[in-house]
């Protein structure tokens, strides 16, 4: 089987852990390493989340890498839950995994350069800082990247950072217009779609039925850290937003797009606001294709089969050691 070989840059979060976590349960995808960015909280606690998640997974294997600890010229925002920083040991156990001592900046330059034959997929599921650095330092990594999946921006859907703009992009609007710019392919997973897979709490209890200890940990957080709007959505549950960049990979056939291009207003009061442009308005080429729906059942039922296999592997070690 030839694997996809990908990066996921991150800023967890509990919907980047349950990304995390799909993918490595995944074997069609290689996960070269998890780059960091500083996001939902300030960078040390997005690190120590990240590796806690891997040893959680038992996938201490895949290195962790610390990149931008800050937007590229904006103030500093943080997601809903910033103050309490990272994930507390009760949620998920203590580890001694560390971060390796490769900036992820330098890793997703060295990364790309050498897949210049083969390009690697990046999974962006936190602010684009990284990502714009590495292109704006060394454009030319731009060749190693086939293309970037990324959970951003709102088009027909309000923000909910803001109301004009979904938090990722307004954490860093420079960087998503220094990586829409870029001429790299984007598949882009804005709240447009998101919003429209609700995971309720029968799903959560299925996590934790199956899952094992991966599956309780992942229901803990998504309890404790709830996201469900009745007045919004208008009906239970909540969305799971970043784990659908890596059900795209897994089974594209559950989504439906469009092309366009993307550009993100950097400045001013409105500044984080995506605009899509299917028409052919702008000079900008149309390199994305913007998820605008997807098969709901579908998406739950690949994302719970995918964390049941941790519960799977659980089991299947007790019975070796008994």
């Amino acid at each position: 089987m030839n694997r996809q070989r990908i990066i996921i840059d991150t800023d967890p979060g509990v919907d980047d852990a349950a990304a995390i976590l799909m993918a490595l349960a995944s074997p069609e995808l290689e996960v070269l390493g998890i780059s960091v960015v500083g996001g939902n909280v300030p960078l040390q606690a997005t690190l120590a989340n990240a590796c806690k998640i891997l040893a959680l997974a038992g996938r201490p294997d895949v290195p962790v890498f610390a990149g931008a600890p800050g937007p590229l010229v904006r103030q500093q925002v943080y997601g809903k839950y910033a103050a309490i920083g990272a994930f507390s040991d009760a949620l998920l156990p203590s580890t001694d995994l560390r971060p390796a001592h490769e900036h992820a900046v330098d890793f997703i330059i060295r990364s790309a350069r050498a897949a210049i034959a083969e390009p690697i997929t990046i999974c962006a599921i936190g602010p684009l800082t990284n990502i714009a650095l590495a292109l704006v330092q060394h454009p030319d990594v731009a060749k190693g990247i086939a293309r970037i999946v990324a959970m951003g921006g709102a088009f027909t859907a309000l923000g909910h950072r803001t109301p004009w703009a979904e938090f990722n992009v307004y954490a860093d609007p420079h960087a998503a217009e220094i990586v829409h710019g870029a001429g790299i392919e984007v598949v882009a997973m804005p709240l447009d779609v998101t919003f429209q897979a609700l995971f309720t709490a029968e799903h959560i209890a299925g996590f934790r039925n199956t899952g094992g200890a991966v599956g309780r940990a992942l229901g803990d957080l998504l309890t404790t850290y709830d996201r469900s709007d009745i007045a919004r959505f208008g009906r239970p549950g909540g969305p799971i937003h970043d784990a659908m960049t890596i059900a795209w990979l897994l089974q594209p056939e559950l989504f439906k797009g469009r092309p366009a291009a993307i550009g993100v207003q950097v400045t001013g009061q409105t500044a984080g606001y995506s605009y899509a442009d299917y028409h052919g308005k702008t000079e900008r080429a149309a390199r994305a294709t913007i998820i605008d729906s997807v098969d709901e059942a579908g998406f739950i039922a690949l994302l719970s089969q995918r964390l049941s296999r941790y519960g799977q592997a659980g089991e299947a070690a007790v019975e070796a050691g008994g």
